[in-house]
C-alpha cells in the first residue's frame, strides 16, 4: 500500500459530513422523543442524586451532565450539544484546519453524550459505529499544534489508519458470518432477498424493482453478497495494490446496491468511509504512477511477477471456493445459473472455529508491518531534533494501535465463543473498563430475515366517536398502500424505525408505544410532527382523537402479471389481529401501562426559558422545523458540495495560473543561469540547488 495522505484526508472529509448528518437528523426530532412531554424524556436518563459533577460523569459519561449550571432542561442541553456538533462538522467539512484531532475528540464527546440518554432510539448499530470511528478518527487525524506545515502527516500514520481497515474487516465479516451461525432458513436456503426489499424498515421505490426481479438472480446476489462479506474481506491484509482495489470496489458495489433500495440513514456512508483505507494516494492522482516507477528504477522484475501470480492465484481461488461451496451450474436451457449451499451448518461452524484465531494473527502480522514501517521512517527523519519527536509520536501511536486491536479483540470473537473464552483475562478486564464509551463494539447486519409471511406493519387509528375510525398516516414508514416509498436518506426517522420493530413483537415488549399513543391523545404538537411535519397532513391537526387504537396488518410488494402489466398501488395488505386496544385520557387500561413503565412520573420544575441561552435555542428551533428533515439535510449537504466544488476550482486555477507565470518567465531566468562546473556542481541535499547558483553569481561579480 502506497502513500495514504490524500486517502486519509478524504476519509475525515466524509467522517464529517456524517457527523453533521447525524446531529442535524437528530436534533429535527429532539423534543418529539426526548422533550419533558416527548414519548421518553430524557431527563429520566439524568437522575441527580447529589453525588458530585465527577462520580455522575464515571457514571454516565456526558456533558448533558453541565446543563443546570448553563440554565438549560436536559432536552435544551441536547439541541445545544446537537447544534455545536453540526456547527463543528460543517466546519470542518469546509476547512481543512478544522479536521484536527481535536475537533474529532470533541465530536466524539457530544455523540457520546447524546448516546448516553438516547434509550432505545438511538441504540442502533450505526450509532455505535459512528461512535468507534469517531473514537478512531481522534487518532488518525493530525494534531496541528504538534505537526509542522512541512511534515503534515507524520510517520506513524499508517499505523492508526491501519485501525480504520481493521474496523472494516470486523465490520463486514461479521456481517456475513452471523446470517449463517443464526441458522436463518432463508440464508441458508438462499432466498433471503426474496423477502428483504419489502420487509426492511423503510424500503425505496428501487425496492420494489428489485424485487420483481426472479428468484435465480436473487438468489445469486445473496452468493455475491456472502463472498463480499466473508470471502473478500480476506484480501485486506495482503500486500498487493490490485487486491486491494478489488476489495474497495466489492464494498462499494454492496453499499451502493444497498442505498439504492433501502433507507439507511448514514450506515452505508459510515461504511463506504470505512472503504477508503483500502485505498492510496495513486488511485486518486494516477499520473505519480509513473514518477514513483522512475524513482525505484532499479525495481526487480520478478517481484512484479509474483505479485502477478498471487493475485492471479487469490482470484483463482475464490473464483472455486464459490463455485465448489455454492454449487453454482449453468441452466443453458432455462438461460439461468442454479446455486445453493453446499455445505452443512457444522461445517461452517467447524470454518469459523479454526479460522477464527489464524485471521487474529493475520491481522497482528499486518499491523506489526505497519509499526516497523513507521519505525523506519521516524529513524530516516532528517535532524536529531525531528527524529526524536517523531520516534515519541511513534511509540505513543504504536501503543494506542495496539491497545486498540487488542480490545477489539473480545467482541470480534463473540462471532465464536470458543475462541473469546481463550483471550487473554487482561484482555476482558481492559474491554470492561472501556465499554461504556463505545470505543470498540460487536456488528452482525441483518442476522434474521423477518417477514417471510408477509411484513408486520402496525396501523394507528384514531376516533372521537368509537365508530368511525380514521389511519393516523406517517410520513415515512408504509401505511396508505397507494404512496410510494419515500428516500429520506441519510436522515433516520427513528419513530419510524421503532415502529417497524414493535411490529415483530406484543406492544408489551415496547413499553415507549404506550407513551406515545398517550401523547398523540393529548395533542402534543412535537410528537404530532414526528408523525406528519406539517400539522396540516394530519389527520387530527384541528383536535386531537378521543380514542386511539392499533391494528396489525401484513403487508406485501404488488407484483407484475404474466403480461407486464403493474398495479396502481405500491403494497397490498390484509390484515392480521389487534396490536393494541382502544384507549382513551383517564382509561384505566392505559393509566397502569404508563404507571407500570413510569411512564407518568412527574417531570422536575421547568427552568427559565427567558434566559439569553435557551431564548436562543427556542428562535433556532422556531425557524428548523419549518422544514422537514430530509429536504433540510439534502440542501445543506448539496450547499457544501457546491462550496467545495467553487474552493477546488479556485485552487485549481491558482495553481494553473503560478504555473504559467513559472512558465513564462522560466527563459529570462535561464539566460541569465550561469555555467556550472563540476567543481560548483550543486550538493546532493534536496533544495540545495539554488544555494549553489547563489554562491556561482556571488563569485562572478566578485
Amino acid at each position: 500500500m502506497g502513500e495514504q495522505r490524500l486517502v486519509r484526508g478524504a476519509f475525515l472529509w466524509g467522517l464529517s459530513g456524517i457527523y453533521l448528518c447525524a446531529f442535524l437528523s437528530l436534533y429535527t426530532q429532539i423534543p418529539g422523543l426526548y422533550g419533558r412531554d416527548g414519548i421518553l424524556p430524557a431527563w429520566k436518563m439524568l437522575r441527580f442524586t447529589g453525588k458530585s459533577l465527577w462520580e455522575q460523569m464515571k457514571d454516565s459519561p456526558t456533558l448533558l451532565w453541565l446543563g443546570p449550571r448553563l440554565g438549560l432542561d436536559t432536552e435544551q442541553g441536547m439541541e445545544l450539544i446537537c447544534l455545536l456538533g453540526a456547527l463543528l462538522s460543517f466546519g470542518a467539512l469546509l476547512f481543512n484546519c478544522l479536521r484536527d484531532s481535536l475537533v474529532f475528540l470533541l465530536l466524539w464527546i457530544l455523540y457520546l453524550s447524546l448516546y448516553q440518554v438516547g434509550q432505545v432510539f438511538l441504540y442502533f448499530q450505526w450509532d455505535s459505529l459512528l461512535l468507534e470511528i469517531g473514537f478512531l478518527a481522534v487518532l488518525v487525524a493530525p494534531l496541528h499544534s504538534l505537526r509542522s506545515k512541512t511534515n503534515f502527516w507524520g510517520p506513524h500514520d499508517g499505523i492508526t489508519f491501519w485501525l480504520i481497515r481493521w474496523l472494516l474487516f470486523r465490520l463486514m465479516f461479521a456481517s456475513g458470518v452471523v446470517k449463517l451461525t443464526s441458522r436463518c432458513p432463508t440464508w441458508w436456503g438462499l432466498t433471503a432477498l426474496t423477502y428483504h426489499y419489502e420487509t426492511q424498515c423503510i424500503p425505496t421505490p428501487a425496492a420494489w424493482y428489485a424485487h420483481q426481479l426472479p428468484v435465480w438472480i436473487q438468489k445469486l446476489s445473496v452468493v455475491a453478497t456472502y463472498v463480499i462479506e466473508i470471502g473478500v474481506p480476506w484480501l485486506f491484509f495482503l500486500p498487493s495494490r490490485r487486491l486491494s482495489l478489488f476489495s474497495f470496489y466489492a464494498q462499494v458495489l454492496l453499499q451502493v446496491l444497498i442505498i439504492l433500495t433501502g433507507n439507511y440513514n448514514f450506515f452505508n456512508l459510515l461504511t463506504l468511509v470505512l472503504c477508503f483505507s483500502l485505498l492510496d494516494d495513486q488511485h486518486f492522482r494516477p499520473d505519480q504512477k509513473g514518477k514513483k516507477a522512475h524513482q525505484k528504477g532499479g525495481r526487480l522484475l520478478s517481484i512484479k511477477t509474483l505479485v502477478v501470480l498471487l493475485d492471479l492465484l487469490v482470484f483463482g481461488l475464490l473464483t472455486f471456493w464459490t463455485v465448489k461451496y455454492f454449487d453454482l451450474k449453468i441452466n443453458w436451457e432455462k438461460y439461468h445459473v442454479e446455486t445453493r449451499a453446499a455445505f452443512t451448518y457444522h461445517d461452517f461452524l467447524q470454518w469459523l472455529r479454526t479460522l477464527t484465531f489464524p485471521s487474529i494473527w493475520i491481522a497482528a502480522v499486518s499491523l506489526g508491518w505497519e509499526i516497523l514501517k513507521g519505525m523506519y521512517r521516524s529513524a530516516a527523519m532528517h535532524g536529531v531534533f525531528w527524529k526524536l519527536w517523531t520516534t515519541t509520536q511513534w511509540i505513543i501511536f504504536s501503543c494506542a494501535a495496539v491497545g486498540m486491536f487488542a480490545v477489539s479483540l473480545v467482541p470480534y470473537t463473540y462471532l465464536e465463543f470458543e475462541s473469546n473464552g481463550q483471550l487473554w483475562p487482561s484482555v476482558h478486564r481492559l474491554f470492561k473498563s472501556v465499554d461504556q464509551y463505545q470505543v470498540v463494539n460487536s456488528y452482525g447486519l441483518f442476522r434474521r430475515m423477518t417477514g417471510v409471511g408477509g411484513r408486520p406493519e402496525v396501523v394507528l387509528e384514531g376516533s372521537y366517536d368509537k365508530q368511525t375510525w380514521t389511519e393516523i398516516e406517517f410520513m415515512y414508514k408504509p401505511g396508505n398502500v397507494s404512496s410510494a416509498p419515500p428516500v429520506v436518506a441519510p436522515h433516520q426517522p427513528r419513530l419510524d424505525w421503532q415502529m417497524w420493530f414493535a411490529a415483530l413483537g406484543p406492544h408489551s415488549q415496547s413499553p415507549w408505544f404506550t407513551s406515545f399513543v398517550y401523547q398523540l391523545l393529548q395533542g402534543n404538537k412535537d410528537v404530532v410532527r414526528l408523525v406528519q411535519n406539517e400539522e396540516s397532513m394530519y389527520t387530527f391537526h384541528s383536535h386531537p382523537p378521543h380514542y386511539i387504537r392499533a391494528q396489525l396488518y401484513k403487508y406485501w410488494f404488488t407484483e407484475t402479471d404474466p403480461t407486464g402489466h403493474t398495479s396502481s398501488n405500491w403494497w397490498r395488505r390484509r390484515h392480521v389481529e389487534e396490536f393494541y386496544p382502544m384507549v382513551f385520557l383517564g382509561d384505566h387500561t392505559l393509566d397502569s401501562l404508563l404507571n407500570q413503565h413510569g411512564l407518568k412520573d412527574k417531570p422536575p420544575p421547568r427552568r427559565s426559558p427567558d434566559a439569553p441561552l435557551p431564548s436562543a435555542l427556542r428562535l433556532i428551533r422556531d425557524f428548523l422545523q419549518l422544514y422537514p428533515a430530509p429536504l433540510l439535510l439534502h440542501s445543506l449537504l448539496f450547499t457544501v458540495i457546491v462550496i467545495c466544488s467553487l474552493q477546488a476550482l479556485f485552487r485549481r486555477g491558482s495553481r494553473s495560473g503560478a504555473f504559467k507565470h513559472r512558465g513564462h518567465s522560466k527563459p529570462q531566468s535561464d539566460k541569465k543561469k550561469p555555467k556550472v562546473t563540476s567543481g560548483q556542481g550543486s550538493s546532493a541535499v534536496p533544495g540545495s540547488g539554488g544555494v549553489a547558483v547563489n554562491n556561482s553569481k556571488r563569485r562572478e561579480k566578485s
